[in-house]
């Protein structure tokens, strides 16, 4: 027997389980079939974001950010401790904890909102019929579509002669459950993933050694950024080592032997644990049958146009799966618009305005394009910038590196991109993305009163700063 739908949505991760919702909501019938599992063995919606991506790393940058305060800048408030420790399988089962209940979270908003939870995996045939494998081990399932959403997310990328063995070379996933601090901490890639993990266990004793294959640290973000970001990264401990290539590993007795190549030639190096943090890929593998009409990029994403269409009638594709930043937030406007598109209202996504955020100590985040970018262009353009260090609350705070960055087109003032490091980027990032989402000039925001003494103070500054007219600093 088939069971038939307004909606099938192939995975429930941010982009898939938002997409369900907002369809549900409009009046649709809607399914969402995920596969993912929980540590407890129950079907755990919310994909790589809730369960093995950015609330479990966040809780664990939280508690370790805790843990480094105390032990290195509580003294200068006046605080004293003597023999602080930190018990790491606590640590761990708190961010269990966060998980478990943000994933129940969605379960029951799948029940509120009457969306059918589906847990195993599917596979898009032809003419929008989903085959449903259930995880339970129950016979398959045929389900038919008016439409289908795939948000079948991504997976860790693997790298020739690393082969992940869960234990001493491990993906990220890994990285999350380690049950002490490995003495010495080996990750491949200084991008994201790679800086907050590596952040996470330098900070609870690791000596951590980021091995980058490219010559240039954070590439896609803007240099003057970077280059800040590099310094204050050292600072705290972290050894980043670019245009360093892993050749190879393998794992000898307890210890992880690691070949390679830099400049000077190759060389070894030994670890307690090996990260391998390089990126992701689309995860396509089994999603798709040959004649579901659905087509495939040479980058192995799900091919779709400017509305998230794919090349099959009534099916579309949001999220890591397809072009663009592999960002939950992304993925979720996309399964939002796609949902209203759906049901025949009008929606858009403007890409241009999706801001990145690293979550770091400081942190860093932007939105638009960077100075290296305006100029390849050939766009005309002024900055403004503000330290961190020039402001009351971050003073106050003890938190005061970094700087906010902003660019404007020079004839019209649009802001064209805003970039900071500092405390708070991730919040303050936000004023900065509702402006450009308004074509708002750097005017616009230093017209704009801001409360004293905050960090948005920075913002208001840079915004005076790129017509040479902040008041707290020189121009």
């Amino acid at each position: 027997m088939t069971e038939k739908y307004d909606v099938v949505v192939i995975g429930g991760g941010p982009g898939g389980y938002v997409a369900a919702i907002r369809a549900a909501q409009l009046g649709l019938s809607t399914a969402c079939i995920d596969m993912n599992t929980g540590k407890d063995g129950k079907a755990a919606l919310g994909g790589t974001c809730l369960n093995v991506g950015c609330i479990p790393s966040k809780a664990l940058l939280d508690s370790s950010k805790h843990y480094h305060h105390l032990q290195h800048d509580y003294a200068a408030h006046g605080i004293n401790v003597e023999g602080a420790s930190i018990d790491i399988n606590t640590m761990i089962a708190r961010k269990d904890s966060v998980v478990k209940k943000l994933t129940g979270g969605v379960s029951q908003l799948f029940k509120a909102n009457k969306v059918k939870q589906l847990h195993g995996r599917g596979r898009l045939l032809a003419n929008r019929q989903v085959e449903f494998t259930p995880h339970a081990g129950k016979e398959t399932v045929l389900l038919q579509a008016d439409n289908v959403i795939l948000a079948a997310g991504s997976v860790p990328i693997a790298i020739p002669n690393v082969e992940y063995d869960n234990k001493y070379i491990i993906d990220n996933v890994g990285a999350l459950d380690l049950t002490e601090a490995p003495e010495r901490l080996g990750v491949i890639g200084a991008g994201v993933i790679g800086l907050e993990l590596g952040s996470v266990w330098q900070r609870l004793g690791s000596e951590v050694i980021l091995l980058e294959a490219l010559p240039d640290f954070l590439a896609t973000a803007d240099a003057d950024i970077a280059k800040q970001a590099g310094r204050l990264f050292k600072q705290q401990g972290l050894d980043i080592r670019l245009g360093s290539m892993v050749k190879s590993a393998r794992v000898v007795d307890t210890e992880v032997q690691v070949t390679v190549q830099d400049k000077n030639g190759e060389s070894e190096l030994s670890f307690d644990r090996l990260l391998v943090a390089v990126g992701r890929k689309p995860y396509t593998d089994g999603l798709l049958t040959d004649d579901c009409g659905v087509k495939l990029n040479e980058r192995g994403q799900i091919d779709v146009n400017d509305k998230s269409q794919t090349s099959a009638d009534g099916v579309w594709a949001v999220g890591d799966c397809v072009r663009g930043p592999m960002l939950a937030h992304k993925a979720s406007e996309e399964g939002i618009a796609v949902a209203e598109l759906i049901a025949g209202k009008a929606a858009h996504i403007h890409f241009d305005t999706v801001p990145w955020v690293i979550y770091t100590d400081p942190e860093i985040a932007w939105v638009g394009k960077t100075e290296q970018q305006l100029k390849e262009e050939g766009v005309a353009y002024k900055v403004g910038s503000f330290p961190f260090a020039a402001t009351g609350r971050g003073l106050a705070m003890g938190d005061a590196a970094g700087m906010v960055k902003m660019l404007a087109d020079e004839e019209t003032d649009e802001i064209l991109g805003v970039h900071i490091i500092g405390p708070g980027a991730s919040e303050l990032i936000a004023e900065c993305v509702v402006t450009m989402e308004f074509r708002g000039a750097s005017e616009d925001l230093a017209c704009i009163v801001h409360a004293h003494p905050t960090l948005s103070e920075a913002v208001h500054e840079a915004a005076l700063h790129v017509d040479r007219r902040a008041i707290h600093r020189g121009n």
